[in-house]
């Protein structure tokens, strides 16, 4: 089997790559990255997705970043995700790829989905204002391969995380999601003998992390098997905390110390967001890695990563 992957130096593709290659090795994997190919360019990965001929598509590839630049360009987000999406979907529809495993987001359940969130939240009410365009953009992708699925009789389909974490993540100010900004901050903090680390909100946000080599390496087992899979499917560790606990172990993985400063006044998203992934679980989902254990992986890869500012 030959698979193309997109976005395979990202958080959760360099994931994929690690887990393809220890348990796939006679199963060809395709891993593209911006060097290969600029996916906003429709023509040029067309041609890239024709040249390989693969029998799947997994699109990890997405513009991303931390709840500062989603609310400073929404449409940024929108545009830019629509686009290398697009190009991506297009692409497989021309080369008749038959099964596609699209990476979307929890970002497209409402703002006042119940909890834990079920997938027939979709489309059931307002989106979160900070990750509106972002959301809206993963919409369209997981409806597109319900749309192509039934068109062409082809195995299309959306896996919904919850948020990821893990090495990989992306430690820059600005473009950090939760976990890894709170390790960076715990460790600028402590680096330069602060002993306070600012957080946005009042750190009562609940949130659910996946670790992504956990999520890659069941993913990596049901390239293959779509077909039993629904359209859509979340896939969440089930564990959540709040954003205060959340800093609170990113202190300890980085040896800081001193005292979290909370600033009400910013934005901290959503209340809640926790995933219901039993429909997954059915299908052998079993996250195993302990918050411990992957704080303490993802901390050794920011001290290392070139995707961090220290």
């Amino acid at each position: 089997m030959k698979v193309v992957l997109t976005g395979s130096a990202g958080l959760l593709g360099s994931s994929i790559v690690r887990a393809w290659r220890a348990t796939r090795p006679g199963d060809e994997l395709v891993a593209l990255t911006r060097a290969d190919v600029d996916l906003s360019n429709a023509d040029a990965t067309a041609a890239v997705v024709a040249r390989h001929a693969p029998d799947a598509v997994i699109h990890a590839a997405a513009h991303v970043a931390g709840i500062e630049d989603k609310l400073r360009s929404p449409d940024g987000f929108l545009s830019a995700n629509l686009r290398l999406d697009d190009s991506v979907f297009s692409a497989a529809v021309a080369a008749e790829v038959p099964e596609f495993l699209y990476v979307s987001s929890a970002a497209v359940y409402p703002a006042e989905a119940s909890q834990p969130i079920p997938e027939s939240a979709l489309l059931g009410g307002p989106l979160e204002p900070a990750n509106e365009g972002y959301g809206l953009a993963k919409i369209v992708g997981t409806r597109r391969c319900s749309y192509l699925s039934r068109e062409h009789g082809w195995a299309y389909r959306a896996v919904l995380p919850s948020n990821l974490y893990g090495p990989g993540d992306d430690f820059r100010p600005g473009r950090a999601h939760l976990v890894a900004s709170a390790l960076a901050k715990a460790h600028a903090a402590t680096a330069a003998g602060s002993d306070v680390v600012e957080v946005w909100g009042d750190g009562s946000a609940r949130r659910e992390f996946t670790y992504a080599p956990d999520l890659a390496s069941w993913l990596v087992t049901q390239v293959g098997r779509l077909t039993a899979w629904p359209e859509l499917l979340n896939a969440g560790s089930g564990m959540e905390a709040t954003v205060r606990e959340y800093y609170e172990h990113a202190a300890t993985a980085a040896g800081f110390s001193g005292e979290l400063v909370f600033d009400p006044e910013r934005p901290s998203g959503v209340a809640r967001r926790l995933l219901d992934s039993s429909a997954a679980r059915a299908l052998g989902w079993e996250p195993t890695t302990s918050w411990d254990e992957g704080f303490a992986a993802c901390y050794t890869d920011l001290l290392t990563s070139k995707r961090a500012a220290l």
